[in-house]
């Protein structure tokens, strides 16, 4: 396989969010499409339930750890070939679990499959960071949610169709097809975005100071921590809702599933409309301005959740309202954090997606003991965004003066306010008066 000699210059719109997106979908297929086949594999296998959720949660787990690893590597090595390696090793590993016999050795098998999946996101994320900074890095984010967010809407739909005709072996079947494809796709159109000049030097040292020197730049690490608490607020919208929506609420499946479609398309229109406005008002102002949207539209969700008021129409308006609110937030959160380091974009893509799946599992994970009712996940929404919130105005310098230049240690060229200068070749490198 033959690489550039230097940066090629990609496809661009709906080309360039296609091949990265492709990367980025194949983990949350690998998870969504499986979830209608637990209870037939715990029968099939003899397990617990826990035992075989946990052939979910595994995967996520290899996929966090599987970042940290992979990240560096892309770093050293260029972006294609930890991508194509890691996702050849998702086909081999999803036959293998066709043929697993227990479920230790499917539980096994799927965390490895979230440790060589990492490949595929974080070198989507680190691909973005080599083309674009800044607006343009958030639009394209925001475009991809469009990818993204047809996964968790579609995936479990399509592995109950499998499921019910070639049972849960033929999912994997169809998982390690889908990876074939994403395979091919992205041995002829992802191209090699760092070239040799710009790649780290080898050594476990070099690794290590790579991460040192992302985990020093607190600005970052409260920017990153922003995806991963919306991460949390999503993954307790989709852990919450079956219980809430049919068992409190009396909708029927038909039902269920066209309130929690609706949802997801309100995620999506979010990350939409984000990418119309970023260009022309900037990442950061649309962060400072969606995080108190969020909290005010989830202070409502709240008090619906506790007083019942207006019932279940206003439940499904203050849970759409505020995942749309997470369009503003996700993929700006996201570009400003990776901007900081791109010089081992890897690296900080790796992290980044650390945080996200370790801070989304962590703080969706306390709404099954506060309850799982209406009342735990709504709370549970509006705590994880009243931290965001905290976050950025005491850990970055969103809200202080002249924070729109500082927070990602470099003009970010948005429009200037009626209080804004204009952020140009003059103003230089800002300075991070934190």
């Amino acid at each position: 396989m033959s690489t550039p000699r230097g940066p090629v210059r990609p496809t661009r719109g709906a080309a360039l969010v296609l091949v990265i997106g492709s990367l980025t979908l194949l983990p949350a297929v690998s998870t969504d499409m499986y979830l209608p086949s637990l209870p037939e594999v715990a029968s099939d296998l003899g397990a617990t339930r826990a035992g075989v959720q946990f052939t979910i949660t595994g995967m996520v787990l290899g996929g966090a750890i599987g970042q940290l690893v992979v990240g560096p590597l892309s770093d050293r090595l260029g972006r294609r070939l930890p991508a194509l390696v890691g996702i050849g090793a998702h086909v081999v590993l999803s036959l293998l679990c066709v043929v697993a016999g227990s479920v230790v050795q499917l539980a096994t098998l799927r965390v490895l499959q979230g440790l060589v999946s990492a490949g595929a996101t974080v070198v989507a994320f680190a691909v973005v960071r080599d083309l674009y900074t800044g607006a343009e890095a958030a639009r394209l984010l925001s475009r991809l949610m469009l990818v993204i967010g047809a996964a968790p809407l579609l995936a479990p739909t399509v592995g109950a169709a499998v499921a019910q005709q070639w049972g849960w072996h033929g999912v994997f079947v169809t998982l390690a097809a889908l990876a074939c494809v994403i395979w091919v796709v992205a041995l002829r159109f992802l191209p090699e975005t760092l070239p040799p000049e710009r790649r780290a030097a080898r050594g476990w040292g070099e690794v290590a100071r790579g991460y040192r020197g992302v985990l020093r730049d607190r600005h970052f690490l409260a920017l990153g921590a922003l995806p991963g608490l919306c991460m949390g607020v999503v993954i307790s919208f989709v852990a919450g809702s079956s219980f809430v929506l049919q068992v409190e609420n009396g909708v029927d499946k038909r039902t269920f599933a066209l309130l929690f479609a609706v949802g997801g398309l309100s995620l999506v229109g979010g990350a939409q409309a984000n990418a119309a406005l970023v260009r022309h008002v900037g990442p950061l102002r649309l962060l400072r301005t969606g995080l108190p949207a969020g909290v005010l539209v989830a202070s409502g969700l709240l008090v619906v959740g506790v007083t019942g008021v207006g019932g279940l129409a206003s439940l499904m308006a203050g849970l759409c309202l505020t995942l749309l609110s997470l369009g503003l937030i996700q993929a700006n959160a996201s570009a400003l954090a990776i901007s900081r380091h791109g010089e081992r974009a890897g690296t900080a893509a790796a992290v980044l997606g650390f945080l996200q799946a370790g801070l989304g599992g962590t703080v969706s994970s306390s709404v099954g003991p506060l309850g799982g009712g209406t009342v735990a996940m709504t709370g549970v929404i509006l705590g994880a965004l009243v931290v965001g919130l905290v976050i950025l105005a005491v850990a970055t310098p969103a809200y202080r003066r002249g924070g729109w230049l500082d927070a990602t240690g470099a003009p970010l060229h948005v429009p200037p306010g009626p209080e804004e200068p204009a952020a140009g070749p003059a103003a230089g490198r800002a300075t991070d008066p934190a």
